[in-house]
């Protein structure tokens, strides 16, 4: 029976990631198909490029709500069934299925992002401190370095830092979001495997003040 409650965690955690909420903004505003635009995923950095500031901010807010969702309901639907030693475990699951839903939505096709909205959601769930930590984390990698790649693969490896921390210092009393944080920056990186290879080779897209100001000097360049 308990097998059955994580299957049923997972299919929440896959749900709530599945939806595409970048896509339906842009859909709904633009009347364009996010995937055809930039890099084809439907985060916000992507919804940004497409519709500008207030979609992405839009989207990346509902892309971390819907991994939240996925332990919220799981606690709710499943917590007195499980109970206190197995519902970690359950919770990871789900969180790590919102990515995984995020990612490859049945919705889209198996399209999507990325995953780093709703691994935030699912890890700030769990504890709430990890989403001011990620606007510091992500905002000063995106202002300083300019790559949304990066930023996201910065903040899958703090929640898995952070989750590591509580383990060892014993405030989570299983592992079970340390592995749920492991999985799920194992999602997020395999997600941007083109990403890498681009900030590798030095090709990789910028956004916001380094985009700016390579706009510029190329602007000065043709003149």
């Amino acid at each position: 029976m308990q097998f059955l409650y994580f299957i049923l965690a997972a299919l929440i955690g896959y749900l709530c990631g599945a939806i595409p909420f970048g896509y339906l903004y842009v859909r709904l505003i633009k009347g364009e198909d996010l995937r055809t635009i930039g890099s084809g995923r439907t985060g916000g950095t992507n919804s940004f490029r497409a519709a500008g500031l207030g979609v992405g901010v839009l989207t990346s807010v509902s892309d971390v709500l819907k991994g939240a969702a996925s332990v919220w309901l799981t606690t709710w639907l499943l917590g007195e069934a499980l109970g206190p030693a197995l519902l970690p475990w359950a919770q990871a699951t789900a969180g790590v299925l919102s990515v995984v839903g995020h990612n490859w939505s049945v919705f889209l096709k198996f399209g999507g992002g990325a995953g780093t909205g709703p691994n935030v959601g699912w890890s700030a769930a769990i504890w709430g401190w990890i989403f001011p930590l990620a606007f510091l984390v992500m905002g000063g990698m995106l202002y300083f370095v300019g790559m949304a790649s990066v930023a996201s693969l910065s903040m899958a490896a703090v929640t898995i830092i952070t989750f590591a921390i509580r383990y060892a210092m014993g405030i989570d009393p299983t592992a079970a979001y340390l592995v749920g944080s492991i999985v799920a920056g194992l999602v997020v990186t395999w997600a941007l495997r083109p990403n890498i290879r681009r900030v590798l080779n030095g090709t990789e897209r910028l956004v916001g003040r380094r985009a700016k100001k390579r706009e510029m000097q190329g602007k000065s360049v043709g003149r």
